[in-house]
């Protein structure tokens, strides 16, 4: 049985359709073939994950997401962190909504745990597009 969790650090941020979100969420890895495990958003600051990244992977830079593995076979588990500050820059940067820059780097630490990386830049662009694919079952969701 999965869990799907959405948490809080050092942030006040509150998702909207939580579970609907994670009805999503279920639906893209059933589509790698996968079952959902214990999956847990953590939702935190600039500061909160520019530590992590210090600490658990020696960057000493912003990110907006840190995926961390916990699979076990067929069951897809892991912690995502996601930096709200982050969301919200890049949201301006790229000229979307808060919300859709979000759902792609929500759907983009499923993605990873799901076997996708995107090193390369051919890696980096199938990721773009399973995120699209991803994104477009959210509006049918």
């Amino acid at each position: 049985m999965s869990t799907i969790q959405f948490v809080n650090k050092k942030t006040r941020f509150k998702l909207k359709e939580k579970e609907r979100i994670a009805s999503w969420v279920e639906r893209v890895v059933l589509m790698y073939h996968k079952f959902p495990g214990d999956i847990q958003y953590i939702f935190c600051d600039d500061t909160f994950l520019a530590e992590m990244n210090q600490q658990y992977l020696q960057h000493d830079t912003l990110t907006d997401i840190i995926t961390f593995n916990y699979n076990s076979g067929h069951y897809i588990s892991g912690d995502i962190f996601i930096s709200i500050d982050r969301i919200k820059e890049n949201a301006a940067t790229y000229k979307t909504t808060i919300e859709d820059e979000l759902h792609r780097v929500m759907i983009h630490g499923i993605l990873h745990l799901c076997g996708l990386n995107d090193k390369s830049p051919k890696d980096k662009k199938l990721m773009q597009e399973k995120e699209n694919e991803a994104l477009e079952i959210l509006t049918r969701v």
